[in-house]
C-alpha cells in the first residue's frame, strides 16, 4: 500500500510541477521546479523518502526516455556530426575520467584513485532532457543542439562503462587498458546491434503476425511499442552488453521499422500522444525522484560536518565547487580544441575565418549538465570491499556527485539565457527541404485527384459527371493554394496566405461551435455519452491536424 501512495504522490508532483510552471509570472525551467517539490516533499516535516535503487532506476526510467530520444533524433544530423558527437561522448568522457580522477584523488587524498576514477566516470555523461528542460526549444541553434543531444545519448554508455572497470579496480586492485578498451568495444558493439535486433524483430512480427499496421483497434500496437526498450535493455544486459545503447539503437532503428510509418493513422496518432505523456511523466518523475535525495546525499551530510565545524562545512562545499569548475575547464579545453582542429583541417580547404568561436565553446561547455543517471552510478557503488571493509570514500563521493549535478543545473540556468541573448542565429537550415517537400507532396497529391476523376468518372453520366467535377474542383483547389502559399513571386503567395488565414479562422470558429452544440445536445439528454464521445474525437482530430497545419 505505501508504494501505491508513493506511487500516486509521485504522479500528483508531476502534474502540479507542470500547473505551476505556468501559472509563474516568470519563467522557471521545468526541471528545477520538479527538483524544488522532490526536495520539498523531503522535507522533515512531509517526511517523504524513496529509497533510491540504482538498477531498478536505470531498469524503469532511462530506457524508455533514451528511447524516445533515439526515436526523435534526426539520424541524418545525427550522421553529419558524427565526428563531433564522439569525440565527445567518448574522447571527452575517458580524458575527463583521467585528469578529474586524478584531480579528485589530488584534492581529496581519502578517495582512493579507483573510486576517484569512479566519480570522475558518473561525472562524465551530460544530461539532454534537463538542458533542453532548462533553455526550451528553439534558443539553442539546431547544429548545436542536435550535437549535444547526440553526445549525451551516447556518452552514458560510455561512462558506465568507466564506472564499471573502476570499481572493478576498487575492489580488486587489477586494472587492464588493453581488456578495458577491447570490452568496450565488444559492449558498445553488442548493445547497438541487440537494439537494432529487438526493433527489427518486433517490427517483423508485428507486420506479419499481428496485424498491427491494419486499421482496427490501436491498443495493442502501442503497447508493444511500450514494451520494446524494455526488452532491448533486458536482453542486452542479459548477455553482458549496454543495455543503454541498445535502447537508444532500437529507437533509432524504430524510424525504418515499417510498423512506425506504414500502420494505421489512429495508431500512430495515439502513439503519439501515448510517448508524449510517457515522457513528460518520467521526466518529472526522474527530477523529483533526484529532489528527493538531495536533502540526505547534501543536507544530511552538511549537518552531520556542522557538528563538527563550520570549516569542515566550507571544506565539503569547495570541493564541490572545485570539482565542477574542473569539469568545465576540461569540458571547454576539449570542445575549443575540437573546433581548433576543424577551423585548421577547413582553413587548408580555403574556408577563411574559420575560427573558434568563443560563445559556441562556451555554451557548449555549459550545457553540459549533469542528471539524474550521474547519482544513479554514484549510487551504484559498492558499500563493501571483498574482505568486508568499507569501501573508502563512497560516502564523499556521493556527497560531491550529488553537489556537483544541483551545481551543474543552476550554474545552466544562471548562465545559458545570458550566453543566448541576442545571438544572432541563422535562418531555419531545414526552410528550403521544407518547402520542395510540401511542393512535391502537393503536386503528387493533384495527380492523384486526377487518375481518381478519370477512373470514377469515365461511365458517369452528364449530370453526375458534372457533379463529380466539382467534387474534384473542391478537393484539388486545397493543394493549389497550398502550392500558392509556397510559391516564390509575393503577390500570389500573399494573396493565398490571406485567403488560408481567413480561411483557418471560419473553421476554427465552425468546429468550436460543433462542440458547443453538442455538448448542448448531451446536457439536454438528446444525445447519449457514447455519441458525445464519437462525434467529439472526429472534431478534435479535425482541429488538431488544422492546427498543426499552422504551426
Amino acid at each position: 500500500m505505501e508504494i501505491v501512495f508513493t506511487v500516486l504522490i509521485l504522479l500528483l508532483a508531476v502534474a502540479a510541477s507542470g500547473i505551476l510552471t505556468r501559472s509563474l509570472r516568470f519563467a522557471l525551467p521545468l526541471p528545477l521546479v520538479q527538483i524544488a517539490i522532490g526536495a520539498l516533499l523531503a522535507w522533515p516535516a512531509l517526511g517523504m523518502h524513496v529509497s533510491f535503487d540504482p538498477e531498478i532506476f536505470m531498469m524503469l526510467f532511462i530506457p524508455p526516455l533514451l528511447f524516445a530520444d533515439g526515436w526523435r533524433i534526426p539520424k541524418r544530423e545525427l550522421f553529419m556530426a558524427r565526428r563531433a558527437v564522439l569525440m565527445l561522448a567518448l574522447g571527452l568522457v575517458f580524458m575527463t575520467v583521467l585528469v578529474v580522477g586524478y584531480f579528485v584523488h589530488a584534492l581529496v587524498p581519502s578517495i582512493s584513485l579507483p573510486v576517484a576514477f569512479a566519480l570522475a566516470a558518473v561525472l562524465s555523461p551530460t544530461d539532454a532532457v534537463a538542458l533542453s528542460g532548462i533553455v526550451g526549444k528553439g534558443k539553442i541553434p539546431s547544429r548545436l543542439m542536435h550535437i549535444l543531444e547526440g553526445e549525451a545519448l551516447m556518452n552514458d554508455a560510455s561512462g558506465l562503462v568507466a564506472l564499471k572497470f573502476a570499481i572493478a579496480a576498487a575492489l580488486t586492485g587489477v586494472f587492464s587498458i588493453r581488456e578495458a578498451s577491447i570490452s568496450f568495444v565488444i559492449i558498445a558493439a553488442g548493445g547497438l546491434a541487440t537494439g537494432a535486433a529487438v526493433s527489427w524483430l518486433f517490427s517483423f512480427v508485428s507486420a506479419h503476425f499481428f496485424s498491427l499496421t491494419e486499421e482496427g483497434d490501436p491498443a495493442p500496437g502501442v503497447v508493444m511499442t511500450l514494451l520494446i526498450p524494455f526488452a532491448a535493455y533486458l536482453i542486452a544486459e542479459r548477455f553482458e552488453v549496454s543495455g543503454i545503447l541498445s535502447a537508444v539503437a532500437a529507437g533509432m532503428m524504430m524510424n525504418y521499422a515499417s510498423v512506425a510509418h506504414s500502420g494505421s493513422v489512429a495508431s500512430r496518432v495515439r502513439a503519439g500522444s501515448t510517448w508524449t505523456m510517457i515522457e513528460f511523466v518520467f521526466n518529472g518523475m526522474v527530477f523529483i525522484l533526484l529532489g528527493l535525495q538531495f536533502p540526505h546525499t547534501i543536507g544530511r551530510a552538511l549537518l552531520d560536518a556542522h557538528e563538527t565545524s563550520d570549516a569542515l562545512v566550507w571544506r565539503l562545499i569547495g570541493y564541490i565547487v572545485a570539482v565542477a569548475a574542473a569539469l568545465y575547464a576540461m569540458r571547454f579545453v576539449w570542445v575549443w580544441l575540437l573546433r581548433w582542429f576543424a577551423s585548421r583541417s577547413a582553413a587548408r580547404h580555403g574556408v577563411a575565418n574559420a575560427v573558434p568561436g568563443l560563445r559556441t565553446v562556451t555554451v557548449t561547455t555549459v550545457a553540459g549538465v549533469r542528471g539524474a543517471v550521474t547519482l544513479a552510478g554514484v549510487l551504484s557503488l559498492p558499500e563493501l570491499l571483498p574482505g568486508g571493509a568499507p569501501l573508502p570514500g563512497r560516502d564523499l563521493a556521493i556527497f560531491i556527485a550529488s553537489g556537483v549535478i544541483l551545481l551543474s543545473l543552476l550554474v545552466a540556468v544562471v548562465a545559458l539565457p545570458l550566453l543566448l541573448r541576442g545571438w544572432r542565429r541563422s535562418k531555419d537550415p531545414h526552410a528550403a527541404e521544407e518547402t520542395m517537400a510540401r511542393t512535391m507532396a502537393a503536386q503528387a497529391a493533384i495527380r492523384a485527384i486526377d487518375e481518381v476523376h478519370d477512373e470514377k468518372c469515365s461511365d458517369l453520366d452528364e449530370s453526375e459527371s458534372a457533379y463529380a467535377a466539382d467534387v474534384t474542383a473542391r478537393v484539388m483547389d486545397l493543394y493549389r493554394r497550398r502550392l500558392a502559399t509556397l510559391d516564390e513571386e509575393q503577390e500570389p503567395r500573399e494573396l493565398a496566405r490571406r485567403a488560408d488565414a481567413l480561411e483557418f479562422q471560419m473553421k476554427l470558429a465552425a468546429m468550436r461551435a460543433e462542440r458547443t452544440t453538442l455538448l448542448a445536445l448531451r446536457n439536454s439528454h438528446a444525445i447519449n455519452d457514447e455519441t458525445l464521445n464519437k462525434l467529439m474525437r472526429e472534431v478534435d482530430l479535425l482541429e488538431t491536424a488544422l492546427t498543426a497545419h499552422r504551426k
